[in-house]
């Protein structure tokens, strides 16, 4: 997109400089290898992370299919590179090894198909690409690898009457081999994002920091510049693990699921730095996981005297969970926003075994004194969990 439709300076003279002349983007899908792609592994990898639904990206905005289309003569990763179809490779893995959600994204509409710009300059007025080529992929992948989660993208402008996303919605949500399970976004067509979906995404590394009175995701990415791999990034356009716990208890306090990406290498491997980052992530969660899992939003999302504190809700043991991101020098730690009730409060530290003593603040207000642990003592290193009961 950037070298060969908006063409940027800087990519136009990298691709001069590295590849020979007339090399067209055609010419990558043979050096797109995956030959250190080893799906058992990336399915221990998604497992240690601690999450609970995986999304692979089927085929992006250029056409190119991960598994063996019909519909992608050619263009697709067992007749071109791999010559493997990996969809069904990684899906297996993670149906054998774990016990996640296995999705699939899926772009509706392709940059440079010939079919969807004939349909673009005729204003949408024909359908031959959804009728030839995306709904029919998306009722083949469907079928053929029954995903839990169908992540839809890219709506090139066009309203979701030429995509025809109702039609294909009835099917997945009524008669599909998914239909008792299936989930789904809000990408569906111009004006549907945000408005219809299952859970809506409302825009890429979307965290509005308030409760939405729908279910939501904040779909974002490790490296800060990019959601495919970067040969050349650096260390610091990577979030860090306590940017990314900040960032998934800010989504779940706020009622939302996150969605974080990382981008695999043309070779078939996760990048060494991003399986630090999901499992430094699932470490976390090995914690603290009681206040996300299965959690709701609390009357209060964040704490109205301490920065930093963000609360959820466990349902089935009704308690107030407390997250916060500092460890405070004074080891005393105050909340503005739970009404404390003597006798009847308990305060835990996760992963810590005595009860922590407190004091109420008034009517409303609790000042909670925390144990004095060396570093080795504490039960993670970022971000801890405080579970109250007996709240009003």
């Amino acid at each position: 997109w950037y070298w060969q439709k908006e063409k940027r300076d800087p990519y136009v003279k990298f691709m001069e400089a590295n590849y020979p002349p007339g090399f067209s983007y055609e010419d990558f899908g043979p050096l797109f290898t995956a030959e250190f792609f080893d799906p058992n592994q990336w399915a221990d990898v998604l497992k240690a992370s601690g999450a609970k639904y995986v999304v692979l990206t089927s085929k992006h905005h250029e056409g190119f299919t991960l598994w063996g289309s019909k519909y992608s003569w050619n263009w697709n990763a067992v007749d071109v590179g791999p010559k493997r179809d990996l969809v069904a490779e990684l899906a297996t893995s993670v149906r054998n090894r774990t016990d996640l959600h296995f999705g699939l994204y899926h772009s509706l509409f392709e940059w440079f198909n010939p079919l969807f710009l004939e349909d673009a300059t005729n204003v949408f007025k024909t359908r031959k690409f959804p009728t030839s080529k995306s709904l029919p992929e998306l009722y083949e992948i469907v079928t053929k690898y029954q995903p839990e989660i169908i992540w839809s993208d890219g709506n090139g402008n066009a309203p979701d009457t030429y995509w025809n996303s109702t039609g294909f919605l009835a099917w997945l949500y009524n008669d599909s081999p998914v239909r008792d399970t299936v989930v789904t976004n809000d990408r569906w067509g111009v004006g549907s994002i945000c408005t219809h979906g299952g859970f809506y995404t409302c825009s890429d590394r979307y965290n509005p920091g308030h409760l939405l009175p729908h279910k939501w995701e904040n779909c974002m990415t490790i490296d800060r510049r990019s959601w495919g791999y970067r040969r050349n990034a650096q260390l610091d356009d990577y979030l860090t693990i306590e940017d990314l716990v900040k960032e998934l208890v800010e989504t779940v306090s706020c009622g939302g699921n996150l969605l974080m990406n990382i981008g695999p290498t043309h070779d078939g491997r996760i990048a060494v730095i991003f399986e630090e980052r999901l499992k430094q992530m699932g470490a976390w969660l090995k914690v603290n996981g009681e206040a996300i899992y299965g959690t709701k939003p609390w009357r209060a999302q964040n704490d109205t005297l301490t920065p930093d504190v963000w609360y959820t809700f466990s349902p089935k043991e009704g308690r107030v969970n407390a997250i916060f991101l500092n460890w405070p020098a004074s080891r005393t730690l105050e909340l503005g926003e739970p009404q404390a009730k003597p006798g009847e409060t308990q305060v835990k530290l996760v992963g810590y075994k005595d009860l922590l003593k407190w004091v109420a603040l008034g009517e409303k207000g609790i000042v909670i004194v925390l144990p004095q642990l060396t570093p080795k003592q504490l039960p993670c290193q970022w971000g801890w969990t405080l579970q109250l009961t007996g709240i009003n």
